[in-house]
């Protein structure tokens, strides 16, 4: 569980499998438009992958939260 709180590894996720592909826009930021605009047809696999590209960032938000809280 040590990787959970290695900055350099969560980074590292969050700028690839967070992102990726990165053309033509990130895949998570189309999902989060699509959502933001009513997720009109979205079936189990988007939701899926909005899970597995956003888990990082998640991962990311964690890390700042506990980093904050011990100061």
């Amino acid at each position: 569980m040590d990787f959970l709180n290695n900055w350099k590894l969560i980074i590292l996720l969050c700028l690839t499998l967070g992102l990726a592909p990165f053309f033509p826009e990130p895949h998570l930021w189309g999902k989060l438009k699509w959502i933001a605009g009513g997720a009109n047809g979205m079936q189990f696999m988007d939701w899926f992958d909005v899970l597995l590209h956003g888990s990082p960032f998640i991962i990311l938000l964690r890390k700042i939260t506990l980093t904050l809280l011990k100061k």
